[in-house]
Order: C-alpha cells, then structure tokens, then sequence
C-alpha cells in the first residue's frame, strides 16, 4: 500500500501545482483589468493607433483618366504636375511636398507662392523631373493625361497616381477627383459652394447688366486670340450670367486674329491679358495692337471699357484660386458704377 500511495502522490501533487498556477495567473490577470483599467484602455488605444492600425487602414479605388488607382488612408505628402492641381491642392488645405514650376518663368505664380515657400521644383509641366520625385518620397502624384500619359507608368512606380484626363475646362471635376484621392471630399464640396454662392452673389447685384457682351481677348509672342465657351476664361463668363460678342458667342476653345480682323474683338467690355514670360514679346505685341488706329475704332474703346487682367488668373493656372480671382475683376470693372 505504501507503495501504491508512493507512486500516486507525485502525480496529484502536480496536478494541483498546475491548478493552482493557472488559477494564480487568471486571479493576476483579472487583477491587472480592473485594478488599472487606465492602463488596459490605454494598451488598446495605442494598438488601434499604431503599427496594426496602419495596416488594416481600407484602401480607396479611385477611378481616374488611366484606369484605377488604390489609395490607403489620407495622402500627406503629395507631388502636383499641373498648375491647377497646384491651385487645388492648396484650396483643399493640402501644402504639396513637390510641385512643377509656372508657365511665367518664376518658380511659382504670385497668388500662392507664399503657399509654396521651401516647396521644391520637380521640373515643368512637359517635362517633371521623375528621379526627383522619387527623392521626395510622395504618398500620392497628381498629373493629367495630356501632359502626362507617357510616364504613367513610370511615376505609378514612384506612388500611386491619379490623373485628370485634361485641365481648363474641366477645372471643377478635376477638384472633386483630387478632393477624392486626398480624403477631402467634405472640403472640396464646400470649396465649390463657395464659388456658386459668389456666382449667385455677383448675378444678383448685376441684373439687368447680364447682358453685357464681354470679349476676351490674349496678346501672345507673335500672335493674338479670342477665346470662346469651351476654354477657362470662357467658362467662367459662362457662370456668371455674362454675354459674349457674336463672333465669340460659340463652341470651342480660341481661335487666332489678325489685325485685319480685329473687329471680332469688339464688345460692350473688352478683357485683355498678356502672356508674357520675361523676354517682353507678348507686351511687344500688345503696344501694337493696342496704339494701331484699326484699335480705336472699337466702340469697347471708344466707351473706355477695355481692362487689362492677369493671364495667370484668367488663362494660366486653371485652378479654383484663380478662378476666383478672374471674379474678382469681374466685380471690379463690371460693378463699379
């Protein structure tokens, strides 16, 4: 018997050290849930915030001009290939790491370059400078088909990217895809409703003054243009309630004049911008055509209505600020009687 109790004893005695172990650790573990439930609340927080958050973020499909493109979570460092991207990503609060340099000749156009102050050149917009780009480490590059199509697939090694299909006239949806791709989609809306609710505004304090026929006129180096419905300046004249002269009153984006043509300038208000880059052809130009006598027989000259605006805001930079600021002289010269 004694034998027999010999043999069994040791195989009870660990039964119960194991029991008694496993019911030391749940007592410790139940202890350390409530006896600091700062501490347990806090380990859960700081998982949900951290490494395994990062990868069980849901990716987005965004559907652009080449295709599809997911993108995870809220893009922070973001490279622009177009001017009006440029333009929209800061009207969507979005400070751009990388961005190509403006049609002026300066890095930047004046309107948002203090928006843009240590923000690096990453080429033009013919040609972005794609090793650059790549230093920069973007989440996210903004481009358009027509400039950009050749090197898709180049930058799409570099981050995901989404392009426009063109820019100009397509300047609202445009906003609304990059709204999309960076997570701004509430911003970009409220962006876009503030631009009706100015439309609104100038409409009604124009009234009866709707019908005034706005020429929109372009000195360039060498050459000179009328711009039509289906081109930004157009556009904008299209939503603010304004007429056009009958030779612009039509589809289409511009066309080019001659002096012997010049006629088709004419209308109640003539709006004139100049593109001029820094070698002073375009202004050139603009002397010609504005001190040839053919000028002063437009009756817009005659009425002293012919104002000169920027070709960034109402031409250039194709974006939501300077889309703006084209309104801006809409007031200005259309309102201020």
């Amino acid at each position: 018997m004694s034998t027999d109790k010999t043999k069994k004893f040791p195989r009870l005695l660990s039964t119960k050290l194991v029991i008694g172990l496993v019911l030391l650790g749940c007592l410790t573990l139940w202890g350390c849930k409530f006896s600091d439930g700062k501490v347990a609340k806090e380990g859960v927080e700081h998982s949900q915030n951290g490494y395994l958050d990062k990868f069980s973020q849901s990716s987005d499909t965004i559907q652009h001009a080449m295709g599809t493109t997911p993108i995870q979570g809220t893009p922070e460092r973001v490279v622009t290939l177009t001017n009006e991207a440029t333009d929209s990503v800061l009207a969507l609060g979005v400070q751009p790491i990388g961005a190509i340099k403006s049609w002026s000749g300066n890095p930047y156009y004046d309107y948002i370059e203090d928006d843009l102050v240590g923000v690096p050149v990453v080429g033009d917009q013919y040609q972005p400078n794609l090793e650059k780009i790549a230093t920069l480490k973007p989440d996210l590059i903004l481009g358009s088909k027509v400039r950009h199509e050749q090197v898709y697939a180049q930058l799409s090694t570099i981050a995901p990217t989404v392009f426009s299909e063109t820019y100009g006239l397509t300047w609202k949806q445009n906003l609304r895809l990059y709204a999309q791709a960076l997570n701004k989609e509430a911003r970009g809306e409220q962006v876009l409703a503030n631009w009706h609710q100015r439309l609104a505004d100038f409409q009604s304090k124009m009234g009866d003054r709707l019908n005034t026929k706005v020429s929109l006129v372009r000195f360039m180096p060498g050459k000179a243009r009328i711009y039509y419905h289906d081109s930004f300046p157009g556009q904008i004249l299209v939503e603010a309630g304004l007429q056009r002269p009958d030779t612009q009153d039509k589809a289409g984006n511009h066309s080019e004049v001659s002096l012997e043509q010049i006629g088709q300038l004419d209308g109640d208000i003539i709006l004139y911008f100049t593109a001029e880059k820094s070698d002073g052809d375009a202004t050139e130009l603009e002397k010609v055509w504005l001190n040839h006598p053919l000028w002063q027989t437009l009756k817009a000259v005659q009425k002293n209505q012919v104002y000169q605006v920027s070709d960034v805001h109402w031409n250039a930079a194709q974006g939501v600020q300077a889309a703006n600021l084209a309104l801006d002289d809409l007031y200005k010269h259309l309102l201020k009687n």
